[in-house]
């Protein structure tokens, strides 16, 4: 397949021209700015992170791309991710199979665990129930997209009986899961024959080669095609690369070390930053030095789809509209001609 060039973002709460943080309703209608103008300059796909916490503003994704939907007309929409293990399989398959029909056969879901853990307790369910809540909401959301009338058992709702679910499609609906990186995780996409997208946040990307091979390995013994890879990493363009990454910087840190805060990390510094421009997973530069990043790692891993997180924490709304404004108009057509 030829490779597609996405965006996507988590609705990172932002600095507005007086230096203060945006209010979370003006951020929403940013990213909705933002979308359009992935639309008009040729990005192939936007996903938007569902969270729940003060520093994302999105927590209803499927709620934004129908807003996007209606002022685009031909970017794919989808989310980045779906926290599946908390929501309901069988409602998240009527918001996207609404938004299907909405935008014309342009929705996709990928499908995740997320990297938070907020929606559990938010939504009344116990962390302890981890792996079974999104192993058997896996199990039901796939029989969704596949079959008209479902039956189906398990431990965390009651059974369901040749049920219909409306709307159905009237277009198949893209599904992915997103995977951070576990041997069990892509053995699970394979058995469910849904494509994988990556996330690589750190590290060199080549050390995701053995999962991508492990995918190939798994499809061939059960006799599949394999589904398109995607890998998701965090980048930023600008002009020349020493305006890229005094742009990102400032709310590269904020966000790391915020969540660090959360998690019992260090404080990043401009060495671990620089570091990974330069052999890392973070894709931030002039025009050509980030389209020949990607493209090495479209080479390294086999992609079909490349994915940038274009927001950086605080990073105010307008330096993200010239970096996704680069990125269509000149960071894809350089990817593609090096790929060519």
């Amino acid at each position: 397949m030829a490779l597609e060039m996405a965006l996507d973002t988590f609705g990172d709460v932002t600095f507005g021209p007086d230096g203060t943080l945006k209010p979370q309703d003006q951020v929403i209608r940013d990213v909705v700015e933002q979308a359009v103008l992935a639309d008009q300059v040729g990005v192939d796909f936007i996903g938007l992170g569902e969270h729940h916490r003060d520093d994302f503003a999105i927590s209803a994704p499927e709620t934004v791309l129908a807003a996007i939907a209606a002022k685009t007309s031909r970017i794919r929409l989808g989310t980045a991710v779906t926290v599946l293990s908390s929501d309901d399989p069988i409602r998240v398959f009527q918001r996207f199979s609404t938004l299907n029909a909405l935008s014309e056969g342009r929705a996709e879901v990928i499908l995740g665990r997320g990297s938070f853990t907020e929606s559990f307790p938010l939504f009344g369910f116990d962390l302890s129930d981890y792996e079974t809540l999104f192993n058997e909401k896996l199990d039901l959301f796939t029989r969704l997209l596949r079959e008209a009338r479902v039956t189906w058992s398990g431990s965390i709702r009651p059974p369901l009986r040749n049920q219909p679910v409306y709307p159905s499609l009237s277009q198949p609906l893209k599904a992915w899961i997103g995977v951070g990186g576990t041997p069990e995780s892509v053995a699970r996409a394979v058995h469910y024959n849904l494509a994988v997208i990556f996330a690589i946040i750190g590290g060199a990307p080549s050390r995701f080669r053995p999962f991508v091979d492990l995918y190939h390995r798994a499809c061939d013994q059960l006799g599949r095609d394999p589904q398109p890879i995607a890998v998701h990493s965090p980048g930023h363009v600008a002009a020349t690369d020493e305006a890229a990454r005094e742009e990102i910087w400032p709310g590269y840190k904020a966000l790391h070390d915020r969540i660090g805060r959360e998690r019992g990390w260090p404080p990043t510094d401009r060495a671990h930053f620089d570091r990974e421009i330069s052999h890392g997973s973070l894709y931030v530069g002039s025009p050509e030095t980030v389209a020949r990043k990607i493209a090495d790692t479209v080479k390294a891993l086999g992609l079909g789809r490349f994915e940038m997180k274009y927001s950086s924490g605080p990073m105010p709304h307008d330096a993200q509209m010239r970096s996704i404004e680069l990125y269509g108009t000149r960071v894809m057509p350089m990817v593609r001609d090096m790929l060519s």
